[in-house]
């Protein structure tokens, strides 16, 4: 199971970070990957909200549902899936200096066939997560400006 996770800091305080990220139709801004991602259910972000969620890898494009399974003020956590594969988004966010440290760790699970590519993939999210952590600490520093 590849498993990618980047640590750093950001400008905006934990609790902008976790109100920012608990929607995750915003990783269209930040994710390098996500073409589209849309909410398919109503009302507030919470435990049980639902994101279908578009991305290009390599030039191969996938699709996954998305369950927003933890909130917490400190700790968010997605589960994707498809016939191929299950990702889990573990994302933790406490307070440091007048920013926050956020750390983000995504596990893939492969599912079947596509269970041989698993290495391959793990250096792919490796390249995938660099990506992330730039435009992700470009777009939380913005929202403490």
């Amino acid at each position: 199971m590849p498993t990618v996770s980047r640590t750093f800091s950001v400008d905006a305080t934990p609790e902008h970070v976790v109100e920012y990220l608990k929607d995750f139709a915003n990783a269209e801004q930040w994710d390098p990957g996500t073409q589209r991602c849309v909410r398919t259910d109503t009302g507030p972000v919470a435990v049980g909200a639902t994101w279908h969620n578009t991305s290009k890898v390599l030039g191969n494009t996938t699709e996954l549902d998305y369950t927003l399974k933890e909130l917490t003020p400190r700790r968010l956590v997605f589960v994707g899936e498809n016939s191929s594969a299950t990702s889990v988004d573990t994302i933790t966010v406490e307070p440091r200096g007048s920013g926050s440290a956020v750390t983000y760790r995504a596990d893939l699970q492969m599912k079947g066939p596509a269970k041989l590519f698993a290495p391959a993939m793990k250096l792919i999210f490796e390249k995938i997560a660099n990506d992330t952590e730039k435009r992700l600490t470009a777009v939380l520093n913005g929202l403490a400006a």
